[in-house]
Order: structure tokens, then C-alpha cells, then sequence
């Protein structure tokens, strides 16, 4: 029986779970973006991604954690479940794959868990994770189509509900899905909710397009975006929301943006939201930009920075 989508009791759950072991982030004002900014990247593991990690792990039986966790992820929710497993006494096995940040890897296991990169892709990384979970019996933590984790990264929702009221719009980068089904179900019936894309990255896109999950060839420079399709609960709690795709240029104007302006080191992922705003491609009063992580290779953000 298929798991079913989250309710707005259900994100009220995870921040009770989740308790003060996890950071409120704050919300700052930038005048000269003329947008409020939730700064996710000052998250534990530097992303939203740690919310819906600890609420997972945190539901798991005694028999669930002795047998370990695997994880499947480009980086970021590699992080969140080596950290939540880790919190919760869990193993951790993450599957990534080869070309992955190496800056990513080398953090998620400094959380203390293994990474395994037999994958040269993250089409194949699913296989992979399969393949993997099959023989170990670990308990899957999915980054994007689990209610549990769709329902932790829903506090990000209930935060901005609280520190910003008056929101008109909240604007939300896309990459499996996971965080924008979280908001759209924690406050989507009382303010709008926008996914943004990158033109090159497009899974969210294609599955409501498409009407189920659908597998694209992710190559956005938002690495953090590169979805190979979106989960099959954020295309249901998603299936009427507002979308807006964006360039990699836009993406690299907006990281530099909030580099110099916003003084946020965030990586292209959590720039994109700020890149729909940017580009005009969004008409609204108060807005708050989600800036979603700040995991970037120094290497990258160099070579973003040093573009004229």
C-alpha cells in the first residue's frame, strides 16, 4: 500500500519530534532584493535537509535502527541522515555517485557514515541503492517521496507562517520535491507557494506534465537540484501549485547576489529561488526567498564569484 501524503497535523508532529534539536533559522531582510530571506543554510548540516532526516529517524522502531539506514542523495540529505543517524544511534549507508562533490562526501562521512559510490550517475545510484537495500534490509530514508520527511521539511512552512505573516509568496527551490510538498502542505492553503527550476533540471516539471514520476538527465549547475525525477507524493501534493523555471546564468547571478549583497555563502541549489525573483518572473508584494543550502565546493563558488 503506497504511502499517503502528509496533512498539516502531521508537520505539527515533526517539529514536535524534532524538538530544539534542530535550529529555527532565521529570517533576514534584504532592501536591496526587496524579499525577506530563509536562510536554511544555517541549518545543522548547512541545509532544510537535516529536518526531514531526524523526523524520520526518529520514528524508527528499536529493530529498525539495529539493522541501519541507506540513504541515496548528491549530497545534502547524504549529510542529514549520516547526522540523524548518528543522533539516533543508527548506521548509515549513503549512496552517492562518481562525480559527486567531494566536499559532500568528505562531510557526510565525517557524520560518521559510509558512502558507497559504485554509481556513475544518479540514474544508476538508484539501482544501486536497490540493489543495496535488498541485501542489507537497512530501512530507507528517501530525501523527497516519504511523508515523514516531506513532513519535517514542512517546518520550515510553520516558521514562516509564524515569522512572517504577512507573506504573499514563498518562493521555494525544486529538486525531488521534498521541501516544496513540505511547505505546500504545512501553510499552501493560506499563502502561495512557488517552485522554481532550473530550465536544466526539470523533475518536477516533467512529472506534473507527465502525471507520475518521470525521469529526466539533471545538469544544472545547482548540483543540490539534480533530481533524476520528483517523488510521486510531492506530485500529488504539488499537482496544482504555481512553477517558474530558471537559467544556470540566472542561477549564478543570484548566487553572486547574495554572496555580495546579502553577505549569504549559499550554494546555486539555495540561490535558485532567489534567481526566479530576480528575473522578474514573480509578481509580488511580500515575499520571502528560500535559500535552501549552503553545502558548496570552494572551487565552484570561486569560479561562480570570479565570472564577470
Amino acid at each position: 500500500m503506497a504511502d499517503a501524503a502528509p496533512t498539516r497535523d502531521d508537520v505539527e508532529r515533526a517539529r514536535a519530534t524534532i524538538g530544539d534539536r534542530l535550529l529555527r533559522t532565521p529570517l533576514l531582510t534584504s532592501r536591496t532584493l526587496d524579499a525577506r530571506l530563509k536562510c536554511e543554510l544555517f541549518q545543522r548540516t548547512g541545509s532544510f535537509k537535516s529536518r526531514g532526516a531526524l523526523n524520520k529517524l526518529s520514528r524508527l522502531t528499536a529493530q529498525e535502527k539495529a539493522r541501519g539506514v541507506i540513504a541515496i542523495s548528491a549530497g545534502n540529505h547524504a549529510q542529514a541522515v549520516a547526522f540523524a543517524a548518528a543522533a539516533e544511534g543508527a548506521d548509515a549507508l549513503v549512496v552517492m555517485w562518481q562525480g559527486a562533490s567531494e566536499q559532500k562526501i568528505a562531510a557526510t562521512r565525517g557524520y560518521g557514515a559510509t558512502v558507497d559510490l559504485e554509481a556513475h550517475d544518479p540514474a544508476s545510484a538508484f539501482e544501486r541503492l536497490a540493489q543495496l537495500q535488498e541485501e542489507t534490509g537497512r530501512t530507507l530514508v528517501h530525501p523527497f517521496d516519504d511523508p515523514l520527511v516531506i513532513a519535517g521539511a514542512g517546518t520550515v512552512g510553520l516558521e514562516l507562517e509564524e515569522d512572517a505573516p504577512d507573506a504573499d509568496a514563498v518562493i521555494v527551490p525544486v529538486g525531488g520535491g521534498g521541501l516544496v510538498s513540505g511547505i505546500q502542505t504545512a501553510i499552501g492553503t493560506r499563502t502561495r507557494v512557488i517552485a522554481v527550476e532550473p530550465e536544466t533540471s526539470t523533475a518536477l516539471h516533467s512529472g506534473l506534465e507527465h502525471g507520475e514520476p518521470t525521469p529526466v538527465t539533471p545538469t544544472s549547475i545547482a548540483d543540490g537540484l539534480n533530481a533524476p525525477f520528483a517523488g510521486r507524493l510531492p506530485l500529488e501534493i504539488c499537482k496544482d501549485i504555481e512553477r517558474v523555471l530558471v537559467t544556470d546564468d540566472e542561477i549564478k547571478h543570484a548566487f553572486r547576489f547574495l554572496y555580495e549583497r546579502a553577505k549569504l555563502a549559499c550554494e546555486p541549489a539555495g540561490a535558485a529561488a532567489a534567481a526566479a525573483w530576480l528575473s522578474g518572473k514573480i509578481d509580488a508584494e511580500n515575499t520571502v526567498v528560500v535559500v535552501s543550502g549552503g553545502n558548496v565546493a570552494a572551487q565552484t563558488a570561486s569560479a561562480i564569484l570570479a565570472a564577470p
